[in-house]
């Protein structure tokens, strides 16, 4: 796949605009999922994905080819999500009570097409409330924790994406893991 990429870098550097469109659709998908598990929200993935790829084509030449283009794309992603995260103070809690109402939360308003069994409905509500305490960490936790353990990264692809030696994504990865320790002890 490195080849493929490689040749249609070369063709876009080339003047060939339409080949960077099969860069997008290669990476489009993986990169919207890292943007999602980062902001925890639709709208703004899909905004910090489409930024990451409009730099990418922009900056396209100042990218080596000695190196992987993903690795080089996820970081332009990563450092946008955490540009948005600094920026933007929470306006809503899932938790939180909705106004004029008897103690009910956002929890509750989030519409369900069918009637799921009790097993589903708790793994996912775990799921959520994972999802909402990695939301709650430090930057620099939440950038390690999903690319290593959502995303599935290597150390070595997240010390690259992150632009830090490999012993530091380690100790991040170990505080940010006993950071979410902590917080999901009441579970």
């Amino acid at each position: 796949m490195d080849a493929l990429v490689n040749k249609r870098i070369k063709q876009v550097l080339k003047g060939d605009q339409n080949a960077f469109s099969d860069i997008v659709s290669l990476y489009q998908h993986k990169l919207y999922q890292i943007c999602y598990r980062m902001l925890g929200n639709k709208q703004e993935a899909e905004d910090i994905s489409q930024e990451a790829f409009v730099r990418a084509y922009i900056n396209l030449h100042t990218f080596d080819q000695k190196r992987k283009f993903s690795t080089w794309l996820y970081r332009i992603a990563t450092n946008l999500c955490i540009d948005r995260i600094r920026k933007k103070k929470p306006d809503y809690y899932l938790d939180a009570e909705v106004a004029g109402t008897d103690g009910l939360n956002m929890y509750s308003q989030i519409a369900s097409s069918e009637q799921l069994p009790e097993e589903t409905v708790q793994q996912m509500e775990l799921q959520d409330r994972i999802q909402y305490e990695i939301s709650r960490l430090s930057d620099k936790y939440r950038s390690v924790i999903v690319l290593k353990y959502i995303e599935e990264l290597s150390l070595q692809e997240i010390s690259e994406i992150l632009d830090m030696p490999l012993g530091t994504v380690k100790t991040r990865i170990h505080r940010g893991r006993e950071a979410l320790r902590k917080q999901l002890n009441n579970l």
